[in-house]
């Protein structure tokens, strides 16, 4: 009776068990988190697509992980400033006993003889604990100051990293958008032309047109539908590529939730006065590696200075004739100690003298690379504005442009189905008006690209 209790109870433990990681994996489980996901499809805009390459792509986590190695370097020299504690135990066999020469004439023999004398036991253990600490060090403090500075510049590449990562997520984003938006006209172009070769063929049936008319429609139509086979493989190049981006895995199903359209406001003029060139990251990088270069220099610097360490040391010793060290009966030898230790710099051959030399070297180098890097960011902003403004105005035009041509083509196949046009120049209307459109998107394109490079030159991109 008591087994079967006992057996029952297991079982119901067991119950429980399996009952409690059942809620935990689905309270906790990806399906349950905020984020929209079904199995492995996506529906992102463009600011969450950016939120999930910070997460994914492996740039982005290798610059996390620098920055985590950063810091744990970090805590490593501050460690290094912190007791220091060590222990050991030594236990030696002296298979043959060390022979000791003492003078012959302590036991009445000749002078300038010899004899020889073994002395201790054959089994010896030395137990010993030793402590230190460092007082004071120029260059640890420094160092210190050097490691902080350090982590943060890790912090900074790690910002530069994720705003190379939104570049990237916003432009795949864009060729998406741009692609997707044009296979829409090439369907709507597609329809268009299939219904005038369907009334060129029922007028050539009913003997008003020429073959030749017919011909020519059906030729545009099948280069039509084969540039659409184009541009929907492109189409799905453009989102592997996004998800490249996005460091997401390629069989995943994603769709965009944004639209093109709510994205033509941002090509609107951008001011680009007033640009402060302390928001750069690459300024601050700068910056911070001539903080770094200062400490260098501190460092060498105060290697001159004295350095002071306290420490102490706690040993006991046991000889013994048999191996029987762990005997607590026989006795242990103790011996303890404390000191301080100060080295005093006096002379390195000018070793300090030469680093000290070369730091300022190094400082002046940065000093150049900074100028240079100024000068660079503000021909980068000069060279990205110019291309913005006349991809701006090239929008333009080409928006102008698809209004024309649509008028041309409305007025072509007004003319062609009263009969005083020819169907020649209802497809050479179709013609320029798909040509139109393309430009229009390609102009789009071009803007929207060049917004991104723009936010990189103004530093707007975080």
């Amino acid at each position: 009776m008591k087994n079967r209790i006992q057996k029952m109870f297991q079982q119901r433990k067991r119950i429980y068990a399996l009952l409690s990681c059942a809620v935990f994996m689905f309270c906790f489980s990806p399906a349950t988190k905020a984020q929209k996901k079904e199995g492995d499809t996506y529906s992102f805009s463009l600011q969450q697509c950016i939120e999930y390459a910070y997460q994914n792509q492996a740039k982005v986590l290798n610059a996390q992980l620098d920055e985590k190695i950063s810091k744990s370097k970090v805590n490593e020299l501050i460690g290094s400033g912190l007791p220091q504690l060590n222990s050991s135990f030594d236990i030696k066999d002296f298979v043959k006993l060390p022979v000791q020469l003492i003078p012959g004439e302590f036991f009445g023999g000749r002078p300038g003889t010899f004899i020889p004398v073994t002395f201790g036991t054959r089994y010896n253990a030395t137990a010993d604990l030793t402590a230190s600490q460092l007082l004071f060090d120029g260059t640890y403090l420094v160092g210190l100051q050097a490691s902080k500075t350090y982590y943060e510049l890790s912090q900074k590449s790690t910002t530069r990293t994720k705003i190379e990562a939104a570049a990237g997520v916003s432009k795949a984003y864009f060729s998406v958008l741009v692609t997707a938006e044009k296979i829409n006209l090439i369907d709507a172009n597609v329809a268009r032309l299939k219904k005038l070769m369907d009334d060129t063929k029922a007028m050539y049936d009913n003997g008003f047109v020429e073959k030749i008319d017919l011909d020519r429609i059906t030729v545009a139509y099948n280069n039509l539908l084969v540039e659409k086979e184009k541009i929907m493989r492109y189409t799905a190049l453009s989102y592997n590529l996004l998800k490249f981006q996005m460091g997401m895995d390629q069989k995943t199903v994603l769709t965009l939730t944004d639209k093109l359209n709510s994205l033509e406001s941002i090509t609107k003029d951008q001011k680009t006065d007033g640009f402060d060139i302390t928001k750069r990251i690459e300024y601050s990088l700068m910056e911070t590696n001539r903080r770094l270069g200062e400490l260098d220099l501190k460092r060498y610097k105060f290697g001159y200075l004295p350095s002071l360490v306290a420490y102490g040391d706690l040993s006991a010793a046991a000889y013994r004739s048999k191996f029987d060290i762990t005997d607590t009966k026989q006795r242990w030898f103790p011996t303890g100690l404390i000191g301080a230790k100060i080295t005093l710099p006096i002379f390195d051959g000018f070793q300090k003298h030469e680093r000290v030399v070369q730091a300022k070297l190094g400082l002046q180098k940065i000093d150049n690379q900074k100028k240079d890097l100024e000068n660079a960011l503000n021909l980068q902003l000069i060279s990205a504005k110019t291309s913005f403004d006349n991809s701006s105005e090239n929008l333009k035009v080409q928006k102008a442009n698809i209004e024309l041509a649509e008028n041309v083509y409305n007025v072509s196949k007004k003319k062609y189905e009263q009969g005083v046009g020819s169907n020649l120049e209802v497809v050479t209307a179709q013609t320029s008006l798909k040509e139109a459109q393309d430009n229009y998107y390609s102009a789009l394109y071009d803007v929207l690209i060049a917004k991104v490079d723009l936010d990189i030159a103004l530093g707007n991109i975080k």
